[in-house]
């Protein structure tokens, strides 16, 4: 795939990902509002916000495939559409049923196009210096817009319905449609590879099984039979999955790519610094507004050093990636990352300085990690294999995202739950679901009772923000140390 002006291309796909990344954390500034509107339970607002990563996590492998076999811009055309229509759904929801599949719908637009924006520009840009900057332009935009969800969300919903977070996708759609028609050549086919609904099926019951167990154990009153069926179903369609891939003839996943270890530390940096992102933002969001009282806007405006650092480290990443081994900046990145997440975690209620420092390393790090994990990946696969690598690579992150909300959004649940219950306050078990329950119960129960109902959440919720940076913290730690090991750096 040829362009006269690769750099024109590179800015069209990377506003069609702005919107597919910001849709990922756009709600958190939304979810109070949102929830109080729709009187959405704590496991409706995750399903709210997981949908969209599980589903396109489990879409991306089957649509990499299908942009190697029919073409990787008319992927992108038809993800454009369905986006298109999605968004309109979504942002006229009258319940959080609806809102739900819309989401879900809103997820296969997104996985349409996100394998077609990276191939696009490995294939429009022929020099490996220019290729690297624009990768890396592409990871600031990936990890930077990610960030910057909050904010958009918070400054429309200062004048809008919150369905206006949804509805702003509209006219970006219907102008990137014409331009990717002119500019984006057709390209040719790179492979036969047939696409494989079964396995397609398989992966998307397992993820979505796999974090309904997760969820269930968040829950005020879980249930063994809830836990276990669920768990047991995903545990198994992941491996009938992985069987299909080994035995296949045409695999959607060639897992031979992961014997290379630059590709294999790769995803895991993809993996680990997706999910930090995604889950530590959801509890940063909730708590400026709920806990500090913010409005949507000024707690985007709080965590903008996030973004900012993101979007500055990315191309410089890129840049250096030339120079010094991949290995090396993956490891380097998630220290830094490593150190900004333990800072907040030990003065998240502290100096407002200290906390905007700690957001600006989070970021720079997250921001340098996408960049050299999207490198590590995209060049360490053949060429006729790059829509199955950028499906691999978002993979990585969809999935990364869809832990990282699951896991630490289940865990914030949980802890709640359990400090809230043990604050004594047995009275009102809605209460003890999530500070938004307790605040709507707040609002209609007798003043000193609501007075102790806003006391014991708000406490438990503190608790429980305190121990998901903790746990953030120790998983980076991990992750450095693992990378490091692929690596062969110790």
């Amino acid at each position: 795939m040829q362009t006269r002006s690769p750099w024109l291309v590179l800015a069209i796909v990377s506003t069609a990902l702005f919107l597919i990344v910001v849709d990922m954390t756009i709600l958190y500034t939304a979810l109070p509002r949102l929830t109080h509107d729709l009187r959405a339970t704590a496991v409706e607002k995750l399903w709210i916000v997981n949908a969209y990563s599980l589903v396109v996590a489990g879409l991306l492998p089957g649509s990499g495939a299908l942009g190697d076999r029919y073409g990787h811009r008319r992927m992108f055309l038809i993800g454009l559409v369905i986006f298109g229509v999605a968004s309109l759904i979504a942002g006229l929801a009258p319940s959080s049923e609806v809102l739900i599949g819309a989401r879900a719908l809103l997820a296969v637009g997104a996985a349409a196009m996100m394998p077609a924006t990276l191939s696009i520009i490995r294939h429009s840009f022929d020099d490996p210096a220019q290729r690297s900057l624009a990768i890396g332009f592409w990871a600031a935009v990936a990890s930077g817009g990610a960030a910057i969800g909050p904010l958009v969300g918070g400054a429309l919903l200062e004048h809008f319905h919150w369905g206006a977070v949804f509805l702003v996708n509209l006219p970006i759609v219907l102008i990137a449609i014409p331009l990717t028609l002119r500019y984006v050549q057709r390209g040719k086919s790179e492979g036969g590879h047939p696409f494989d609904p079964i396995g397609s099926i398989m992966i998307l019951i397992g993820l979505l099984t796999l974090t309904l167990a997760i969820k269930e154990v968040a829950k005020p009153e879980p249930t063994w039979m809830g836990f276990i069926l669920p768990a047991l179903i995903g545990v198994a369609a992941v491996y009938l999955f992985i069987r299909r891939q080994q035995r296949g003839a045409h695999p959607m996943i060639d897992l031979h790519l992961f014997r290379d270890t630059r590709f294999a530390a790769g995803v895991v940096a993809a993996v680990s610094s997706a999910a930090v992102l995604l889950g530590l933002e959801l509890v940063i969001s909730q708590r400026l507004q709920l806990v500090s009282h913010m409005t949507p806007l000024q707690a985007g405006l709080f965590i903008l050093p996030i973004p900012l650092a993101s979007f500055i480290a990315g191309p410089l990443t890129g840049l250096l990636l030339g120079k010094v081994e991949t290995g090396q900046v993956l490891t380097y990145s998630f220290a830094v990352t490593a150190v900004g997440v333990a800072v907040y975690a030990f003065n998240f209620d502290g100096s407002m300085w200290i906390q905007l420092i700690a957001f600006a390393l989070i970021g720079a790090g997250i921001g340098s990690a996408m960049t050299a994990a999207s490198s590590a990946i995209m060049m360490n696969a053949p060429a006729n294999r790059a829509g199955m690598a950028a499906s691999i690579e978002e993979v990585s992150y969809e999935l990364g995202g869809a832990l990282g909300v699951a896991l630490l959004g289940s865990l914030m649940s949980g802890v709640y739950t359990a400090a809230y219950l043990a604050g004594g306050d047995n009275a009102v078990t809605m209460a003890a679901d999530s500070l938004d329950q307790a605040m709507l119960v707040a609002e209609t129960a007798p003043v000193e009772q609501a007075r102790q109902i806003l006391a014991n959440g708000v406490a438990a919720f503190e608790r429980s923000v305190s121990v998901v940076a903790i746990v953030s913290t120790a998983v980076l730690a991990a992750a450095t140390l693992w990378i490091a090991r692929l690596s062969r750096i110790i």
